[in-house]
């Protein structure tokens, strides 16, 4: 994990679940995942956007790179993983948002967080995936 994502992490857990600088009043959790390939134990701070269904998504926009973010071939490999909101962890199952739905999510996305629209813009891929983390029961 980068010094950059280490240093989010260690404020994220040292204040419920809150950060300051750039992503100060934005919603964040980490992302538990195990690598696709390795298996190996990762974490990732990323914002989400509660849904109505008591779910949450993520965005594997990558900052608008030309490739998904490492976490995102992870979390398909492996849906089963958990994820910490706030002061709490909770167990989800991970899955690609598809169609209408990911179209719905996607677009309020970029109109409460603007920046996701400039990745959409700055990146070659034909779609940037929206990650439904979906409460385990």
């Amino acid at each position: 994990m980068s010094d950059w994502n280490q240093n989010i992490v260690e404020e994220f857990r040292a204040n419920d679940g809150k950060v300051g600088g750039m992503f100060e009043g934005a919603p964040l959790l980490i992302l538990h995942h195990a690598g696709a390939k390795t298996g190996t134990e990762r974490i990732t701070p990323l914002m989400y956007q509660p849904l109505d269904s008591g779910s949450v998504a993520v965005f594997a926009s990558a900052a608008g790179s030309h490739r998904h973010p490492d976490w995102y071939y992870n979390i398909v490999a492996n849906p089963d993983t958990k994820a910490e909101i706030g002061s709490g962890t909770v167990t989800v199952k991970a899955r690609v948002a598809e169609g209408d739905e990911h179209d719905r999510i996607w677009n309020h996305q970029k109109s409460t967080w603007p920046q996701f629209a400039e990745y959409e813009v700055k990146t070659n891929r034909e779609v940037i995936p929206v990650i439904v983390l979906e409460p385990a029961v």
